[in-house]
């Protein structure tokens, strides 16, 4: 199984493993911030949900600018201000209660967000080449997944600070500050990316035509699963300790596990997709998350409710590298920004909504309600997806079945 990442190029290794620090530092956000907003800056659910919603809103309203601009300036500067941004995110989410404050640090969060989805996903597309794309998204999802899974671990660090005498706040600002610092020491060497291909400038060419009816169709089936994801995904930490009264510093670990466990299935990915196919591993594996998801609610302790989410987490999120393959080899090259920019704007748009409506659910005792409506959510776009895509084929798998 491992044999088969060794035969990626060396720039597209380079480029999987210096999104691993900007990945702990997403998924510290993702995993943590609702918690920190509310529990430990004592903020209000509401504008902790208004908080995320104003990232996704970024995302949407900048991933296809950016994908577009991407396509004809250049893939690596996009990647590169992404990282800077990244940084200079989660350091302002540490420093500031201010809700004014707060909010243009979402601001920024969702370019970062944009930035890396619309320039990070075509560039590595571009230097793994079509034969060794899924490999490369598999091998990106482990590295991406891992570092998602270190930040939940990374939470109970504030415990040790405290131990040295600092308050919960200070604790907490230190671990988000440090994961800052790591962020911007990895500039420099996104420097040694190289792009092999000359962009087109011309005024005409800004807009992607060649690509449409397949970014349509992926498109629709992303805005279900976003859409239910936004309902309880980034509030994970606070549905815990609504349900079950524990702190960030136990369900964080809880969260990291799925992290962990994400990252192992998906090395397991492209050996998933040679047997079934891009198309039908997708269906497989988010079908039977729903099981689980619909179960989390129903577990009557914290220890259960944990493991079930675990368990949700990694049978959906293992087809995520199958998707970005499918979608990259399904588009025209020189549209692929522009294709993964759109499919960020779309995704982002209704989860940022959800997201305030699973809040408020929350904050009215309505624990349960997100993951039923989610799940529902989830089974048509998973049809959907099986009705658009079920004959469709990338070029390598085309080749392969020649």
């Amino acid at each position: 199984m491992f044999s088969q990442y060794r035969s990626i190029p060396s720039q597209a290794k380079l480029l999987i493993a210096l999104t691993f620090i900007p990945g702990f530092a997403l998924g510290l956000i993702y995993t943590d911030l609702s918690y920190f907003l509310t529990t430990v800056r004592g903020l209000s659910i509401t504008f902790t949900g208004t908080v995320i919603t104003v990232m996704g809103l970024t995302v949407v309203f900048t991933s296809i600018p950016f994908g577009i601009l991407a396509d004809r300036y250049g893939r690596k500067r996009f990647v590169i201000v992404g990282n800077l941004l990244a940084s200079i995110t989660l350091a302002s989410f540490a420093l500031t209660s201010s809700p004014l404050l707060l909010i243009l640090a979402a601001v920024v969060e969702g370019t970062t967000e944009s930035a890396f989805a619309a320039a990070g996903t075509a560039l590595l597309a571009e230097k793994a080449g079509d034969a060794h794309r899924t490999t490369a998204f598999s091998l990106s999802s482990f590295l991406s997944n891992i570092a998602w899974g270190l930040s939940g671990f990374a939470i109970p660090m504030v415990l040790v600070f405290q131990s040295f005498g600092l308050t919960n706040v200070q604790a907490h600002v230190t671990l988000y500050l440090i994961l800052s610092a790591s962020s911007v020491a990895i500039t420099p060497f996104l420097f040694k990316i190289t792009e092999s291909r000359t962009y087109s400038r011309t005024i005409r060419e800004f807009i992607p035509r060649k690509s449409g009816r397949v970014m349509a169709k992926y498109a629709t089936t992303a805005v279900l699963i976003a859409a239910g994801a936004g309902l309880f995904v980034p509030l994970m930490t606070l549905w815990f300790s609504l349900a079950f009264n524990v702190p960030d510093t136990v369900s964080g670990p809880i969260l990291g596990i799925s992290g962990f466990l994400i990252a192992l299935f998906t090395l397991w990915a492209p050996n998933l997709a040679r047997k079934f196919g891009l198309a039908r591993s997708i269906v497989l594996t988010q079908g039977l998350s729903l099981a689980f998801m619909v179960a989390v609610p129903l577990a009557p302790t914290f220890a259960l409710a944990g493991g079930i989410y675990v368990v949700r987490t990694f049978t959906m999120n293992v087809a995520g590298p199958l998707g970005s393959s499918l979608i990259m080899g399904l588009v025209s090259e020189d549209e692929r920004g522009a294709a993964s920019g759109i499919n960020a704007a779309v995704s982002r748009f209704p989860n940022s909504i959800s997201t305030v409506i699973g809040s408020d659910m929350m904050r009215g005792g309505m624990l349960a309600q997100p993951f039923y409506i989610a799940s529902f959510l989830y089974g048509v776009s998973i049809g959907l997806f099986w009705l658009f895509f079920r004959g469709a084929m990338t070029p390598e798998e085309v080749e392969q079945s020649m």
